[in-house]
């Protein structure tokens, strides 16, 4: 988010682009690449194997055996890669990659066909991709990394998209300094056992749980009472289906294309009672969550006492980084507020505070970028957002990262912010919609891992383009039934009804696309919580405990003559 007047792609009101690059594609067509600009060395060489594809799927593992080589077309040598996207499954393969620490990698493949994307996790500093919205030809997608201090390996990876046709990709480089295994020679060996598998949070119905990242394994096994459960390609997973108030014993292996690991020391968990967890009292049973805007890029000036009474928690917009990684810090931008004292803000959160409101810091934002990826960090990041809390009094936070979320450490930070500050904590979560298309994502894994202590997730159902509804149909954005076929992923993958609630723009200026009018929001909570006005998309069943709805912004609304709260606020409050 852009603090001041500023291009479409530069201010919050205006877009709000995907991590990595997603689906904006679809909505827009371009897409800004983060990367280094890298020029290969002389003793540069290509780290990747297989990289033409020539030893078939050789080095390389794709999901849901999506992946196959083809003799055409082909752009050198004798064949290629063919992956193809179905249902929930975008057809990523991936390869492990020996790299040097502290170095740059230029980082390339030509691809063919539908979508199809490039980029790499695990560098240690900045994770990039590219990609390209098909071609008939062969097109080549480019662009560089730099590797972290302590960084051996990387995950390059390639995948095309949901409901789309299938990508081709041929030569594949990660041009660098030798890595120790690079070019095609020797493949990999089978990896040794994960240690550190632990579990975090449990529901009625599922065990969150996490573990050490093994070298030179490209995806991970998880094991319920012996029998498979899951697989995941990071370090954590969500074992789902369970008992309630049941023990069970899980243990996890790490593959690769050589073969897969023994298995990891076991370890126990018990999931949650029938009727435990969930947020706090203080936040009603059906609310309206709405931003604030701490700067002035257009939208109408607000101070807090401004805030109409629709309003159930309202999140300050933004809390700002500093130098010390996962540390936050927060400013009244009293200037570009017309003079609002900092005196007169802490005193209105406590008059809000005084009518039953709760007013949570945000953190994040299309350009704030705080990254929460080790322990010290997390407790940088949950310190921090405490001390905002006793410094202003907020009642909680929520997160806005558009710049990438790991779910290990944001679990950390998260659970170490409620140990200090109990019971009473407001977590709410504003994700884009390409976050909460799989429990496999890092938002939804968080959702998940802190489903104990989670208040609501308002995802962004704008700034989109089309998405996979729960049904596996692709819907596109503006219509009911992009907003009750993408709530029911979240309703269906684990959340309670309760955590779920449905985030649009104030206005047609709130946002650069995805608007819809407030009657189109009431029609969609009404199909969810009653089965009633409901598009061509019906849920299998009524969720009549759903949270509610959250608007980007308040400030945005007041421009509109309030025209958004003044609908959708009464009718939340009417739901059963």
């Amino acid at each position: 988010m852009q603090r001041s007047a500023g291009s479409r792609r530069r201010r919050r009101n205006t877009s709000r682009p995907f991590l990595g690059g997603a689906m904006a594609v679809i909505a827009a067509g371009a897409l800004t690449v983060t990367g280094l600009v890298s020029t290969a060395q002389a003793a540069d060489v290509n780290n990747a194997k297989n990289a033409g594809f020539e030893s078939g799927l050789a080095n390389w593992s794709c999901s849901a055996g999506s992946g196959a080589t083809v003799s055409t077309p082909v752009r050198s040598g004798t064949s290629a890669l063919k992956a193809t996207p179905a249902g929930q499954d975008h057809a990523k393969c991936t390869q492990t990659v020996a790299v040097k620490p502290n170095s740059t990698y230029a980082l390339s493949s030509w691809v063919q066909g539908g979508y199809a994307y490039l980029g790499v996790t695990g560098s240690g500093t900045t994770d990039v991709s590219t990609w390209t919205p098909g071609s008939t030809t062969w097109t080549k997608l480019s662009t560089s990394f730099k590797t972290g201090a302590n960084t051996t390996s990387v995950t390059v990876y390639t995948h095309g998209w949901y409901g789309q046709s299938a990508y081709f990709a041929d030569d594949v480089e990660v041009t660098g300094p030798d890595g120790g295994g690079g070019g095609d020679g020797p493949g990999p060996v089978i990896p040794a056992a994960p240690a550190g598998l632990t579990a975090g949070a449990t529901t009625t119905s599922s065990v969150a749980l996490s573990w050490n990242a093994v070298s030179g394994a490209t995806g991970y096994k998880v094991y319920r009472d012996g029998v498979q459960a899951t697989t995941s390609t990071g370090t954590s997973a969500t074992v789902a289906g369970l008992a309630a108030d049941t023990a069970y014993q899980f243990t996890v292996s790490a593959t690769n294309a050589a073969g897969e690991s023994v298995k990891s020391a076991a370890v126990s968990a018990r999931t949650a009672k029938p009727g435990s967890g969930g947020p706090g009292p203080s936040v009603p049973k059906h609310a309206v969550t709405g931003y604030w805007q701490n700067f002035n890029n257009g939208a109408a000036v607000q101070k807090l006492t401004d805030v109409p009474a629709d309003y159930d928690i309202i999140a300050v917009s933004f809390a700002d980084a500093t130098p010390t990684p996962g540390a936050v810090t927060f400013k009244l931008d009293s200037a570009g507020l017309g003079g609002y004292t900092d005196a007169q803000f802490r005193a209105d959160i406590k008059t809000k505070q005084a009518q039953g409101k709760n007013v949570i810091i945000s953190i994040g934002g299309e350009l704030g970028t705080v990254r929460i990826d080790n322990d010290a960090s997390a407790t940088a990041f949950a310190n921090s957002v405490y001390a905002l809390m006793q410094d202003y009094g907020f009642n909680g936070v929520d997160i806005d990262l558009e710049n990438g979320l790991n779910a290990t450490y944001m679990t950390k930070a998260l659970r170490q912010l409620s140990a200090k500050a109990g019971s009473g904590l407001v977590i709410t979560m504003a994700p884009q919609t390409i976050d909460m298309q799989s429990t496999s994502g890092e938002y939804f894994k968080t959702a998940l891992n802190i489903k104990d202590i989670l208040t609501v997730v308002n995802m962004q159902y704008y700034n989109s383009g089309s998405m996979l509804g729960c049904d596996g149909k692709v819907y596109s954005q503006g219509s009911v039934d992009f907003l009750t076929a993408l709530a029911c992923i979240q309703l269906e993958g684990g959340l309670d009804p309760s955590q779920v609630g449905i985030g649009v723009p104030a206005s047609t200026r709130g946002a650069g696309s995805g608007y819809v009018a407030p009657s189109i929001v009431n029609a969609a909570l009404d199909c969810l919580t009653k089965g009633t006005n409901c598009g061509s998309f019906k849920p299998s069943k009524t969720y009549p405990s759903l949270r509610g709805a959250m608007t980007w912004s308040t400030n945005w609304d007041a421009t509109a003559g309030f025209a958004w709260s003044k609908a959708v606020g009464p009718h939340v409050r009417s739901l059963p």
